[in-house]
């Protein structure tokens, strides 16, 4: 859908321009289909406006980290209160600061799924009340999609490509074959790297250590792991004798914990008290994780090898979410992928946690395509748990794909 405007007004753009101080930015959303997105699918609400070359004109964020670091985790029924305070504001802050107009808009794209039920539908509630509003078509996403493409706003990559997708929610291995196609190679199959990350940082009460204020638990332990010596604790990877792409956290958190309790005894001090071997666990914690995600990424690497189900020139690995940000596990990462042959690819920090680009981008990539574009006036609900496109995790594992040696020396 393109504005009335662009047409009757394409050449008093610059005059236009300069009587009302417009930037060049501003220029270009003129002459451009525009699309909000909107995300709220777990703690924070985001909203974007984005014109269909991925220039990104307005954008709002309002993170609730700080409230859920007090409370020790997300609860659900305050994730929803604070999405249901802050959306309006941060949807109408996105677009002040792109200078659109609701009018403006060619589609809204927000995501319905997968994940916590009461955040989705706040997001999904405020979207269609707005649509129908104004008239605009709807484009409903899927969360993990959107982290998946989100390189390609910044880069021309041509599919398929492999994705990995590890956050606090989730972790998953797929092959992306097209905007809606998608492969799924291996999954988590109890929590999410993120979720360990968090839940190991709260049992070693990292938020009374003085360089960790403020910090995600996730945050934290990467923080004190760069001071600490993994091999003092050496954990098992999870998994070693499954041959398939499937992820396993809950067993790895167990080790770790049962550490920390022989650790107070043996500093004589109680549960909730910081070690003074802390920066070790923090090491081999992250350590552990970080060769577990490679691993499983490898077989994924060789699978579609041995499949042809990548490109011969210039293959890629795509690493998003929230735990793509961590450093240490990206090397980790970039070890495999020069073994392999690969290209690895990860968005900047800022769009690997969840955002309102990332919708907004998805939403421009379908708005091109013409998939998935509904009317204003179509009713649509939440899924909170939606798979990632077709799964094909029992082919994986009946390929029964062992790994040739391969050191992880990741530099600290």
């Amino acid at each position: 859908m393109m504005f009335t405007f662009k047409t009757s007004c394409l050449r008093k753009l610059p005059e236009l321009c300069r009587k009302h101080c417009f930037s060049r930015t501003c220029i270009q959303a003129f002459s451009s289909r525009l699309v909000l997105g909107i995300e709220t699918s777990c703690d924070d609400t985001g909203a974007a406006v984005m014109d269909e070359t991925g220039v990104v004109l307005g954008e709002f964020l309002h993170s609730q980290k700080e409230v859920h670091l007090k409370t020790g985790g997300i609860i659900p029924t305050v994730a929803q209160q604070l999405h249901r305070e802050h959306i309006a504001h941060v949807v109408q802050e996105a677009m002040n600061r792109s200078r659109v107009t609701p009018g403006q808009l060619s589609a809204v794209a927000t995501t319905i799924m997968p994940g916590l039920a009461l955040s989705l539908g706040i997001g999904l509630h405020f979207s269609l009340q707005f649509v129908r509003q104004h008239r605009k078509p709807f484009i409903p996403i899927h969360h993990m999609e959107a982290h998946a493409l989100t390189v390609r706003m910044l880069q021309p990559i041509e599919f398929p490509f492999l994705v990995l997708l590890i956050s606090g929610g989730h972790s998953l291995l797929a092959l992306a074959r097209g905007i809606d196609d998608f492969l799924l190679l291996g999954q988590a199959l109890d929590e999410a790297p993120g979720d360990t990350l968090d839940k190991v940082a709260r049992r070693l009460s990292l938020t009374k250590h003085p360089r960790c204020s403020g910090l995600s638990g996730g945050q934290a332990l990467e923080l004190l792991a760069r001071d600490g010596d993994r091999s003092k604790f050496p954990f098992k990877t999870p998994m070693g004798q499954h041959y398939d792409c499937n992820f396993s956290f809950a067993g790895l958190r167990n080790q770790v914990n049962m550490v920390i309790k022989k650790q107070e005894q043996v500093e004589g001090v109680e549960p909730g008290a910081v070690l003074s071997c802390v920066n070790d666990i923090a090491a081999a914690t992250q350590h552990t994780i970080a060769c577990h995600l490679a691993k499983r990424t490898h077989r994924a690497i060789m699978f579609c090898k041995a499949k042809a189900l990548l490109p011969t020139s210039n293959p890629t690995l795509v690493v998003s979410g929230g735990v793509a940000s961590n450093q240490y596990i990206r090397k980790a990462l970039t070890v495999i992928t020069d073994t392999t042959g690969l290209q690895l690819l990860c968005p900047p920090a800022a769009l690997c946690t969840d955002n309102g680009v990332m919708i907004a981008w998805n939403g421009v990539e379908r708005l091109r395509a013409g998939r998935g574009i509904l009317p204003f006036d179509q009713e649509v609900s939440y899924e909170p748990k939606a798979p990632l496109g077709v799964d094909i995790t029992a082919d994986v594992k009946e390929a029964n794909i062992k790994l040739p040696q391969v050191k992880l020396n990741i530099p600290d």
